[in-house]
């Protein structure tokens, strides 16, 4: 699925102008952290561990990627997304086999989510 307009309209750029070239529609998609979630979320055959990476540059996606992506390296994800604070925290409530303390100290940096943590 989808999420915006915008995505979608880059997307199906690549896709048109690469049709039935699943490597360099990929290619394309991995130039930016978001395209590379979701052709890695969407996208049958894709490489899960080159989607990753891309999208680990950015703790939002990172969080995402481990959320929604079957197949996804948690322990990856986890460092990229406990690099922000917000994402460290939903990182723990939402991911299973996270690593809580990992967690913990990457939400410490900012003092709204170490509190939302520790009521947690």
């Amino acid at each position: 699925m989808i999420d915006s307009l915008e995505d979608l309209v880059q997307l199906n750029e690549i896709w048109n102008r690469d049709y039935a070239n699943i490597k360099r529609c990929e290619e394309a998609a991995c130039k930016k952290p978001r395209l590379a979630y979701l052709f890695a979320r969407d996208v049958k055959g894709a490489d899960i561990e080159k989607c990753e990476k891309a999208a680990c540059k950015d703790p939002k996606y990172a969080y995402w990627f481990a959320r929604y992506v079957k197949g996804a390296d948690i322990k990856r994800c986890e460092k990229a997304a406990c690099k922000d604070p917000e994402y460290a925290y939903y990182f723990a409530m939402d991911i299973k086999g996270a690593d809580i303390e990992k967690c913990r100290k990457g939400a410490a940096s900012d003092k709204c989510w170490a509190e939302k943590f520790a009521k947690w």
